[in-house]
């Protein structure tokens, strides 16, 4: 299907684009006083009955009824990334940071992994999609479902969007399945070297304050203090501790409370090296030292760590309500990468 619908404006996108990023101009109402124009993005999820869905690149789905487009074309997958940023596909990124993060337990299921892991987190509690899962989906669902209901535990699906080779198709099955998104997380990169830069600041930005620097302590274990901090925690269950130790080589770093060793510590933050890349995960600040340097530092501390490793890019994966963690791993040179979000299976 393709035709001119005024001057020069075309629609260029057929049934046949399903699965392809896209460009769509559309009337939000054609039949209303003030009706607009709007721009929509995404991938092309599914064109049925007369209704297009386009997958956003934070994964929100947005319906266009065919009869309202004013011009569509296909667009590249991806808009060009940074030259300072490190390249990485998003596969590639997605099995870095499975490692990172490793589940308990996980099984292969075509080109999907089952993982659980006590329900220590929906990473380590999720299907992992990098590929086909070798068979139809909807029996493939039914299997994931039944794996997960064995182990007393929820089934999530782990979906990408807004990277070339990511799952906007499968989202919208899901969707169209009554699977719910609980929750979405950006994942972000840098050149490591830039973000230590970044982190260490100028000298009299420093972390701490001239004269006054910040004291990280790096260990291969969590100890009581970081555990103590670690607000995911909840209780100091096996599995979690699994999980948080688990990867190719682990760093934790622990900013000392006020009362020294005893308690809780003041900060921590954790960081797993796997070849070029370092993933940090687990940064966190006591609520009454928060805005004065403490996270800089432990990311400062570990970064440090991971350069001498080798390591020379760097991820991480933060939620999108977390406005103050968005805003300083802004300011360390972090850029977005792409999204991943859980979907949870229909209940009952």
């Amino acid at each position: 299907m393709e035709f001119t619908m005024s001057g020069q404006l075309e629609v260029r996108v057929s049934p046949a684009d399903v699965g392809k990023r896209v460009s769509l101009r559309s009337l939000t109402d054609p039949g209303a006083d003030g009706a607009r124009l709007t721009d929509t993005v995404g991938v092309l999820t599914s064109w049925t009955d007369g209704v297009l869905c386009v997958t956003r690149r934070n994964g929100a789905a947005v319906r266009v009824p065919q009869e309202r487009l004013v011009a569509g074309k296909v667009v590249p997958p991806a808009p060009a990334r940074r030259r300072d940023l490190p390249a990485a596909g998003y596969a590639e990124l997605t099995r870095v940071a499975a490692r990172g993060w490793p589940a308990v337990e996980s099984e292969p299921l075509g080109g999907w992994t089952l993982r659980a892991s006590g329900g220590f987190t929906r990473r380590a509690n999720s299907v992992l999609v990098l590929g086909d899962p070798g068979l139809p989906l909807d029996a493939a669902l039914e299997h994931v479902t039944a794996w997960y209901a064995r182990r007393g535990l929820p089934a999530y699906v782990q979906v990408g969007t807004g990277a070339e080779g990511a799952d906007e198709v499968l989202a919208a099955a899901l969707a169209e399945r009554g699977w719910t998104r609980e929750a979405s997380a950006d994942v972000r990169v840098a050149g490591l070297a830039p973000a230590l830069d970044a982190a260490e600041g100028p000298p009299g930005d420093a972390p701490g304050g001239a004269g006054h620097p910040v004291e990280v302590r790096l260990s291969r274990t969590p100890d009581a203090a970081w555990l103590g901090r670690y607000q995911r925690l909840g209780r100091a269950a096996p599995e979690a501790v699994r999980v948080l130790g688990g990867g190719p080589s682990v760093w934790f770093a622990t900013v000392p409370g006020g009362s020294g060793d005893a308690g809780p510590a003041a900060a921590i933050g954790r960081c797993v090296v796997d070849g070029r890349w370092a993933g940090f995960t687990a940064v966190e600040v006591a609520p009454e030292r928060r805005r004065t340097g403490l996270a800089r530092a432990v990311l400062a501390a570990l970064a440090r760590r991971a350069l001498a490793e080798g390591a020379s890019a760097a991820y991480l994966q933060v939620e999108r309500d977390n406005a103050a963690a968005l805003g300083l791993y802004e300011r360390l040179t972090f850029a977005p990468h792409h999204s991943y979000h859980h979907h949870r299976a229909p209940r009952g």
